[in-house]
């Protein structure tokens, strides 16, 4: 017989009126700035096609007639670009959003994104709006900014950008068997080094944004050579060695887009994960005109774990997925 989960909320009351406050400070925010907030679908068309990230497949016969396969969306990023190509102006969006095989203290494959794009916003431009937003709900001191290759340096004491893959893999020994690192790429192994070394120390800095990723890890955002190194348009935001938020210069152009769907599917293909159907729809809006902007997805229960000092998700989320 199969155990009956507990029925109540994992969350408490304080909790989850706190989670209400958040959604109304969140929308007044935007409302001051004249964002429009817009829907886009849950269960959509495509899943992604980003190696770390896992779409949850839906039921195929509930999209296109049972044509094509169904999505839950692991962000509304796609759909809300074809609004922008539209000529929507300024668009932010509370959505839920599922990614399969997320779980932990830190992680529930169903959560709260808040996602918003910034016409005519550089990185720069798009951080200082994240800081306010953040700051002003966590009533936090402004974050400071590092980039990616200084927090290396400092905190794991290895050049992200110069060092061979055997460096960086010989780092990654501590954590990994010999054996197995020699299928690792080389952003996995950053990826390990990021996760045991680097950000446990960002807890001590204080509110940081970290900029300048590796072209590599450029996902949907442009690229640009600074101080002979090509690095993404990308920050992300850690507030007590929390990730918060993962932000963009966004990348417009169409065949560029493309050529990075189709190395996705190559990587996937040689970590053996299912090949990614590309989303075509989203390629015509950027042929149509994405217009320039930055953009910024922030996870809204990590947010609120912070706003409570607690360290766990299912202190915030009512029912997380042992509970659903």
């Amino acid at each position: 017989m199969t155990a009956t989960p507990p029925w109540q909320p994992s969350a408490s009351l304080v909790a989850l009126q706190s989670r209400a406050r958040q959604l109304a400070w969140v929308r007044g925010f935007f409302a001051q700035r004249g964002v429009m907030e817009v829907e886009t679908p849950v269960l959509g068309r495509c899943g992604v096609t980003d190696i770390n990230i896992d779409s949850i497949a839906a039921n195929p016969t509930a999209v296109a007639g049972g044509s094509a396969k169904g999505w839950l969306q692991t962000s509304p990023e796609y759909h809300m670009k074809r609004l922008l190509a539209s000529g929507t102006g300024p668009v932010y969006q509370i959505s839920r959003v599922f990614r399969d095989g997320e779980s932990g203290r830190r992680h529930n494959p169903e959560f709260s994104l808040l996602e918003w794009y910034r016409p005519g916003f550089t990185d720069d431009d798009l951080m200082a709006e994240v800081s306010d937003l953040v700051c002003g709900w966590l009533g936090c001191r402004a974050p400071g900014t590092m980039s990616y290759r200084d927090a290396f340096l400092r905190f794991a004491g290895i050049d992200p950008f110069l060092a061979s893959d055997r460096a960086l893999s010989a780092r990654c020994e501590q954590w990994i068997e010999p054996s197995q690192l020699q299928t690792f790429s080389r952003d996995e192994c950053l990826d390990l080094l990021m996760s045991f070394q680097v950000e446990p120390e960002l807890a001590g800095v204080g509110p940081v944004f970290v900029t300048g990723y590796p072209e590599s890890q450029a996902a949907l955002a442009r690229v640009s050579e600074q101080g002979g190194i090509r690095q993404a348009h990308r920050f992300e935001l850690y507030v007590q060695g929390v990730e918060l938020c993962n932000g963009y210069w966004e990348l417009a152009d169409r065949e560029e887009q493309l050529r990075r769907f189709t190395a996705d599917n190559q990587a996937r293909i040689r970590a053996g994960k299912p090949q990614m159907p590309v989303d075509q729809a989203f390629l015509a809006s950027l042929e149509a005109g994405l217009p320039d902007c930055s953009g910024v997805a922030l996870g809204l229960d990590r947010l609120l774990m912070l706003k409570l000092g607690v360290d766990d998700l299912a202190a915030v989320i009512a029912f997380p997925a042992d509970r659903a």
